[in-house]
């Protein structure tokens, strides 16, 4: 198990680092001067190599990339072009609001999603479950930022329950954390359905049955107990992608999270920022992945982590 966690340890540091410098470089070779966002109107040509030069846009790209990994391995991603301090400080400032959002919305998707897939296995092919799968696949169809404006429209608009934008609030959750949970719980509770309808086939579903065991024990400790693995790898890989920021619906609520935070650094072109942020949520994404994974022996004691199966 140690020797598994050091190996998965450094496969994400390698990611992240792979990640970042991949990102550094399609930066600078994408089109369009950042220099240009920085000066003032009508910049004359000094101005613009004045600003190339304090943010050492003026090297060649070999040279850029050598400074920023000498400046990495030293704990510093760089200083933001648009806040003046920084990068780090700055996304590290943002991540809790992406962090709690992401947690509210894996509850919720858990909460719901799991009862409601048991619910449809054990209706298996009835009227009702196809009622539910009609639901679910509306659930699946349906765009973020669609949903994200049509809960404003009707909850803060013209109901006026909670605040359209921003986070003042507990209530401030309600709304992104529900636009983001209708599609995970579609997709989670489809996923639980399928492993579920298996599990309940299984023949050792059918004898625990016949011996007398509630229905209710029968769910839960037999046959979800047999589908926790994939149901959990699944949500795992949901969150994981939630704490790279939900770009769609923090943009739509104005959400002061790490998407709202990296979709103005793109606009700003502010190459610093958007590094520290893809290695901030890469880190965090894989280290939830990390956890998920260790997560597999306690739930099924058949799982043997960085052991070859005999």
């Amino acid at each position: 198990m140690t020797k598994y966690v050091l190996q998965r340890i450094g496969q994400t540091i390698f990611t992240a680092f792979l990640a970042t410098a991949s990102v550094f470089v399609l930066l600078r070779l994408a089109p369009g001067d950042p220099a240009a966002n920085y000066a003032p109107p009508n910049p004359t040509s000094e101005q613009l190599a004045a600003i190339r030069k304090e943010f050492g846009l003026d090297q060649s790209i070999p040279v850029q990339f050598w400074t920023f990994l000498d400046h990495l391995f030293h704990g510093d991603v760089g200083t933001s072009f648009f806040y003046k301090e920084s990068a780090i400080k700055v996304v590290l400032g943002r991540l809790p609001y992406t962090i709690t959002l992401a947690v509210c919305a894996i509850v919720v998707t858990a909460i719901v999603s799991i009862p409601l897939g048991m619910w449809m296995a054990r209706r298996n092919n009835t009227t009702s479950e196809l009622g539910a799968n009609i639901m679910t696949i509306a659930g699946q169809s349906m765009p973020d930022f669609w949903i994200g404006f049509v809960l404003l429209i009707i909850f803060a608009v013209n109901l006026g329950w909670f605040a359209p934008s921003g986070f003042d609030s507990l209530g401030s959750l309600v709304l992104p954390t529900v636009t983001i949970a209708i599609l995970q719980i579609a997709l989670i509770s489809r996923l639980v359905r399928r492993e579920m309808v298996g599990s309940l086939a299984a023949p050792y579903v059918t004898v625990a049955r016949s011996r007398g065991i509630p229905e209710r024990r029968l769910t839960w400790r037999y046959a979800f107990a047999n589908s926790a693995i994939p149901v959990v790898t699944a949500l795992g890989t949901r969150f994981a992608a939630m704490l790279n920021g939900v770009v769609i619906v923090e943009v739509v609520f104005r959400w002061p999270g790490v998407g709202d935070l990296v979709v103005n650094a793109l606009k700003q072109r502010d190459f610093p920022l958007i590094q520290a942020t893809v290695l901030v949520t890469v880190l965090l994404a894989l280290f939830v992945q990390l956890l998920v994974d260790l997560l597999y022996p306690i739930m099924d004691p058949r799982v043997r982590l960085g052991r070859k199966s005999q």
